[in-house]
């Protein structure tokens, strides 16, 4: 099997919401210049709780082998695509 390493980014967020938001769209960035990039996996925590993770995406198993690209705590049907927010939306 080949070794893997992971890359562990701090980057600080006001609260879980915008640290999740901040997250989704680093994985989803950096997974278009690179394929080895796995968005599914990414978790974030409280700087005094890293143990503590919070998943970022759903990543369920959908039909033909994709995963779903949808946040964690998603209420509508998984997808393959992100949901669009409109451009007048702010956090």
């Amino acid at each position: 099997m080949t070794e893997r390493w992971v890359i562990h980014l701090p980057v600080t967020a006001a609260d879980l919401r915008r640290a999740r938001l901040y997250a989704r769209t680093a994985a989803r960035v950096l997974a278009r210049l690179d394929p080895r990039v796995e968005p599914g996996g990414v978790t974030v925590s409280a700087e005094d709780e890293q143990g503590v993770r919070h998943w970022v995406f759903c990543d369920r198993s959908l039909p033909g082998g994709a995963r779903c690209a949808l946040p964690a705590d998603h209420l509508s049907a998984c997808s393959r695509r992100p949901l669009r927010l409109p451009r007048n939306r702010r956090l």
